[in-house]
C-alpha cells in the first residue's frame, strides 16, 4: 500500500513537471510561431483590430517582396562576408593563445586570462568610438574588415577562455609521442592538438559566426554606405510615413533567423558537448 502510494505521488510529480516545461517550452517559442505567422498574412490582417493566431489569408507575398529585392541580396551577401570574416579571424588569433595559455607556463598568465574575462563584460557602446578612430586611421572604413575584425575582438577572448581548458587537458604524453615521430611545434599543433579538441573548435567556430550574423552595432558605425550594411541594418526599409508593413519585417525576420536556427538544429550535439567537455578537471 505504502509502494503504491508513493509511486502514485511520484507520478503526479513527473506529470506536473512535464506540464510545467511544456508551458515553459510554449513560452520561449511563441514568438517564433508569431514571426513565421505574422510573415504569411496579408496587409489587410496584419493590419485588423481583430487578432488572428493563424493566417485566415495564407499569403507568400511578403516572402516574395524580400527574395526579390536587390538590395537584399545584396545585403545577404554582406552578412554572410561578415560573419565568415570575423570567424576567419576570431579562430586564427584564438586558438593559437589558447594553445599557449594552455599548454605552456607563460609569465603573467592568470592576469591574461583575467584580461580576457574583463574584456568579456564591455558593452559594444564603449568600444566605437576608439575602433571608429582607429579604422579610420588606417583606412578600412566602408569594408568588411573594420566590422569583422570589431566583432572578432569580442569573440576571441570567449575563444581562448573556452579553449584553453580544452589544450590543457590533453595528456603531455601526446607531446612526447609527436616530437619522437619527428613533429615540431606548429606541425604537432596541425596535426594533433586541433583534431583532439575537435568539438570545441566546432563549438565557438559557431558561436563566433552567429555573433556576425547577429552584429548590428559595428557594422551600422562603421559601414556608412547603405550598400556595405547586413540584414540586421536594413530592416528599417518597411517603416516610411505611410505606416509600418508588419507582415514584411516579420518575414524578414524570418529570413534573419533562419540560419541561426538551422545552425543550432544541426551542430546542437557538439554545441552542448562542446561548451561542457573542458569544464571538468580530472
Amino acid at each position: 500500500m505504502i509502494k503504491f502510494f508513493f509511486g502514485t505521488r511520484a507520478k503526479k510529480r513527473n506529470t506536473l513537471l512535464c506540464l510545467i516545461s511544456l508551458m515553459v517550452v510554449v513560452i520561449f517559442l511563441f514568438p517564433l510561431y508569431w514571426l513565421l505567422c505574422m510573415s504569411f498574412k496579408t496587409d489587410t490582417e496584419s493590419f485588423g483590430k481583430l487578432v488572428t493566431y493563424f493566417p485566415h489569408q495564407f499569403t507568400l507575398d511578403p516572402w516574395m517582396r524580400n527574395l526579390g529585392d536587390k538590395d537584399f541580396l545584396i545585403s545577404l551577401k554582406n552578412s554572410f562576408v561578415i560573419a565568415l570574416c570575423s570567424m576567419a579571424i576570431s579562430l586564427t588569433l584564438g586558438i593559437p593563445t589558447a594553445y599557449g595559455m594552455g599548454r605552456y607556463k607563460v609569465p603573467g598568465n592568470r592576469a591574461f586570462l583575467l584580461t580576457f574575462l574583463v574584456t568579456q563584460m564591455l558593452p559594444a557602446s564603449l568600444m566605437l568610438t576608439p575602433m571608429y578612430l582607429i579604422f579610420s586611421r588606417l583606412n578600412i572604413l566602408n569594408t568588411y574588415f573594420s566590422p569583422a575584425m570589431a566583432i572578432a575582438s569580442s569573440s576571441i577572448p570567449f575563444i581562448v577562455v573556452t579553449l584553453r581548458p580544452y589544450f590543457k587537458s590533453i595528456p603531455a604524453s601526446l607531446d612526447d609521442a609527436a616530437r619522437i615521430d619527428g613533429c615540431g611545434v606548429f606541425r604537432s599543433f596541425i596535426q594533433i592538438m586541433i583534431p583532439a579538441i575537435k568539438v570545441g573548435i566546432i563549438t565557438v567556430a559557431t558561436i563566433s559566426y552567429l555573433g556576425g550574423w547577429n552584429d548590428l552595432a559595428y557594422s551600422m558605425t562603421f559601414n556608412v554606405k547603405p550598400e556595405m550594411r547586413p540584414l540586421t541594418a536594413n530592416i528599417y526599409k518597411f517603416t516610411n510615413k505611410y505606416g509600418t508593413k508588419w507582415n514584411c519585417i516579420m518575414a524578414y525576420g524570418c529570413i534573419l533567423v533562419i540560419p541561426v536556427v538551422l545552425t543550432f538544429v544541426f551542430l546542437q550535439k557538439y554545441i552542448v558537448s562542446g561548451m561542457t567537455a573542458g569544464s571538468v578537471k580530472e
